[in-house]
């Protein structure tokens, strides 16, 4: 616990609780959400077979880098993850979709 706090610059254990806290809500209400996303574009497991749980995880990706600053947000961790967010796009080489700083 004590490297990701130097590693996030955490001063506080409720703001490390936080944290944690943010990224299972996220976790979970980006897998909850995929379902129905699926369905609104029409996609099924009947129609895709192997590649319907591919295709959705795919799907969950984008769900989550929103839900991640949203529910941070509020959280009162905006800053937090909105820099965690910077970072995580970089270092997949998706840094274009980021507005110039």
């Amino acid at each position: 616990m004590k490297q990701l706090k130097n590693r996030w610059n955490i001063e506080s254990n409720f703001q490390f609780f936080i944290i944690i806290v943010v990224f299972a809500i996220t976790g979970s209400a980006s897998a909850w959400l995929s379902r129905p996303f699926c369905f609104w574009l029409g996609i099924t497991k009947e129609d895709l077979g192997f590649w319907f749980t591919p295709i959705r995880l795919l799907m969950i990706f984008p769900i989550y880098q929103v839900l991640l600053v949203l529910i941070g947000f509020l959280f009162g961790q905006f800053k937090f993850f909105w820099n965690f967010e910077k970072k995580m796009l970089r270092s997949m080489r998706l840094g274009f979709i980021l507005p110039k700083e």
